[in-house]
């Protein structure tokens, strides 16, 4: 009777594991590829939905360091403090290899990209619904 309890809990356990880890997985991170080439970002513009993302950013030729800056539409992008700082990429892009960010999550709103290192226009737009 004692090893039946014990293996309807092992069981019980292993389905509440299950459960979750599917939870989990509905919140899945995305990645959201960007590629720079000298002076701009092929993407001007994109639409996501609400969500946690990783921002991959690939560096297309261009001949030095690049990053990633994300700021809410609205917020002064020249202070840093108004920079999502989760999204800078970990490591400094070199050319012609891509690095990642943080995982970021992203509320609805729209948000500013740029790369101050290119430089890249400050117009670049991420909508987020």
């Amino acid at each position: 009777m004692k090893n039946l309890i014990l293996i309807l809990a092992v069981v019980l356990g292993l389905n509440t594991a299950v459960q979750a880890q599917d939870k989990m997985m509905d919140k899945k991170v995305k990645t959201i590829t960007l590629e720079q080439t000298p002076g701009e970002f092929t993407k001007k513009e994109l639409t996501v939905k609400e969500g946690t993302y990783i921002f991959e950013i690939v560096n297309n030729g261009v001949d030095h360091n690049v990053g990633f800056v994300l700021v809410e539409k609205g917020k002064d992008i020249s202070k840093p403090e108004n920079h999502i700082q989760t999204a800078y990429v970990t490591a400094p892009v070199g050319t012609d290899s891509k690095e990642v960010s943080k995982p970021t999550t992203l509320s609805k709103g729209e948000y500013v990209y740029f790369c101050p290192l290119n430089p890249t226009a400050t117009d670049n737009i991420l909508v987020v619904k």
